[in-house]
């Protein structure tokens, strides 16, 4: 343990300052105020694995991080797709989450905003359509935004959301 703490104490923070500064946060500020002029308040945002591999579901985890800080920037993932503005489905939707999909779906109350994240949630990925999947999220239920990439980078889904936001 003494060996770990010398090298610790050797080694220093590691890790760089967070880049910040009038720029940044001039368009943060003009974030929030667009988000709170469209939605009214805080986005909320239901997540939906709709038979992904979890590798969207890593991404869209990074975007809580410290770096990209959405709560920062007023929105937040919720539990019940009832207090939901947003559904974020990933993943080809498979046979078994095809029911599960539409009630959530019509669940969400209106105005609802649809982001598909990953190649698989936009065109079906190398699953498409088949006995145990139903391919793309979009045919299920209609979709506002599709984020492609497998899996895409946490700031092109936070674009997807903002696109979203502003249609």
């Amino acid at each position: 343990m003494w060996k770990l703490l010398r090298q610790v104490a050797r080694t220093g923070i590691a890790t760089e300052p967070l880049a910040r500064g009038p720029a940044l946060d001039a368009e943060v500020e003009r974030i929030q105020r667009e988000i709170l002029a469209i939605v009214g308040q805080a986005l909320a945002i239901r997540q939906v694995d709709a038979g992904s591999c979890n590798g969207c579901e890593l991404e869209i985890h990074a975007l809580n991080n410290p770096y990209y800080n959405i709560e920062g920037l007023g929105i937040r993932f919720v539990a019940s797709p009832r207090h939901a503005d947003m559904l974020l489905v990933t993943g080809p939707v498979s046979r078994n989450m095809e029911v599960a999909l539409r009630r959530t779906y019509e669940a969400t109350p209106e105005p609802r905003l649809v982001v598909a994240v990953g190649d698989c949630g936009c065109t079906g990925g190398i699953f498409g359509e088949s006995y145990a999947s139903c391919g793309r999220v979009g045919n299920v239920i209609p979709v506002d935004v599709a984020v492609a990439g497998c899996p895409p980078a946490p700031i092109d889904i936070l674009l997807g959301i903002f696109a979203a936001v502003r249609r």
